[in-house]
């Protein structure tokens, strides 16, 4: 888990697509490269997610994880919930239902720790190739 000091929730806009993916970057980018990044992307306004909309998101959460942080998704409308499914990104983020449910999950131990159905010593390349073999 992050050693975070403050955690930051981004509100993205309406439209998380090819058109906006600069505007955002200006912004997000400066959130992502400092140590131990605690991040929270709040979809409430957003109606719109394409693929460089997905792709903002994947490298989003590796410049994070590079510093030892984190990005959190969270208020997801179903129609967005449906393309990160479709695009399996869905599996890659922790998904709130609300942006404080979010923030606070920074700042508590993970419940998955409780599961005594994950499978610990599987890997998570284990775990894809298992989604892919089943029929």
């Amino acid at each position: 888990m992050p050693s975070c000091r403050t955690v930051v929730v981004k509100d993205l806009p309406e439209s998380v697509t090819l058109s906006h993916i600069p505007d955002l970057c200006r912004e997000i980018v400066p959130l992502a490269r400092v140590d131990w990044p605690c991040l929270v992307f709040d979809f409430s306004n957003v109606r719109e997610l394409d693929r460089a909309g997905v792709e903002l998101l994947l490298l989003t959460m590796e410049e994070a994880v590079k510093r030892n942080g984190d990005l959190k998704l969270a208020a997801v409308p179903p129609q967005i919930a449906v393309i990160l499914e479709l695009t399996r990104v869905d599996r890659l983020f922790e998904i709130f239902d609300t942006p404080n449910n979010a923030v606070e999950s920074f700042h508590s131990f993970p419940a998955q720790a409780f599961n005594k159905s994950a499978q610990p010593n599987a890997t998570r390349l284990d775990r894809l190739a298992s989604d892919f073999s089943t029929p």
